[in-house]
C-alpha cells in the first residue's frame, strides 16, 4: 500500500537545503523582520544543523538550493524576480550559504531565480540520476520557496517530507499558514522525528535461502 510513512533509506534519501543563504538570513533581519530571524537563530539553524549531522552520518545525499542569478548583471533572472527587483548577483555575498550550515565535500549546491527549484535548475535530473526518492526540506521561506518546492516536487513523483520547525516563514503566522496550505502534498515530521528516522535506517528483510 502506498504511503508517505516511509523509512529513510540509503540511496533514496535526500535533506534538501532551501536558500539557507547570507541573503535570507542575516543580522539586519533583527530590526527590519524579528520574527524571521528570532526564529531562524533560535530554532531553525539549529534543527538544521542537527539534520544537516544526521544525515551526513548516515551517508545521505545533502542539496542546496541559493538564490543567484548565473550573471553578473542578473539578465538571466526569471520575470518575476526582475518585476520584483529581486537579484542576488553571481558570487555575491548574499548568495553564499550561511557559514553555520556550510556544504561540506561534493555535496551539491544549485543557484535558481525561482521560488521552486524544480523550475529555475536541473534538480530532477539530478534526483533521478542519484536514485532519490524522498526528499526532506528545511530552509527559508516557509510560504515561498518552501511551499513552491514542496508542490512542484509532489507532483513529480516524490515522496516529499516537510521538517516543519527546520523551516520559517516572515512571521509565525504565515508559518502556520504556508504549512497548513501545503500539508496535503507532503509529510509534515519535526527535525526529533527525522533525527529517528535516520538513526533506525532500513527496515531489517528476513527470506529464506535458495541454498
Amino acid at each position: 500500500m502506498l504511503t508517505r510513512d516511509r523509512p529513510v533509506l540509503p540511496g533514496r534519501a535526500a535533506l534538501l537545503m532551501v536558500d539557507v543563504q547570507n541573503g535570507t538570513c542575516n543580522r539586519g533581519l533583527a530590526s527590519t523582520r524579528p520574527e524571521l530571524h528570532a526564529a531562524a537563530t533560535e530554532r531553525v539553524i539549529p534543527n538544521l544543523r542537527r539534520l544537516l549531522a544526521a544525515f551526513r552520518a548516515a551517508r545521505l545525499e545533502v542539496i542546496y538550493t541559493v538564490i543567484e542569478a548565473l550573471t553578473a548583471d542578473g539578465r538571466d533572472r526569471s520575470l518575476d524576480h526582475k518585476l520584483s527587483g529581486f537579484f542576488y548577483a553571481k558570487g555575491s555575498w548574499e548568495a553564499q550559504v550561511l557559514d553555520e550550515l556550510a556544504p561540506q565535500g561534493d555535496e551539491i549546491v544549485l543557484p535558481k531565480t525561482s521560488s521552486s527549484v524544480f523550475i529555475s535548475t536541473n534538480i530532477d535530473y539530478l534526483l533521478r540520476n542519484i536514485g532519490i526518492e524522498d526528499v526532506f526540506v528545511g530552509g527559508f521561506l516557509t510560504d515561498q520557496c518552501i511551499d513552491h518546492t514542496v508542490k512542484d516536487g509532489a507532483d513529480r513523483g516524490y515522496y516529499m517530507t516537510c521538517v516543519h520547525d527546520a523551516c520559517m516563514a516572515e512571521t509565525e503566522a504565515r508559518q502556520k499558514a504556508a504549512l497548513d496550505c501545503f500539508r496535503g502534498y507532503c509529510r509534515m515530521l519535526d527535525t526529533k522525528q527525522v533525527l529517528a528516522l535516520a538513526a533506525e535506517g532500513p527496515p531489517e528483510t528476513t527470506g529464506v535461502s535458495a541454498g
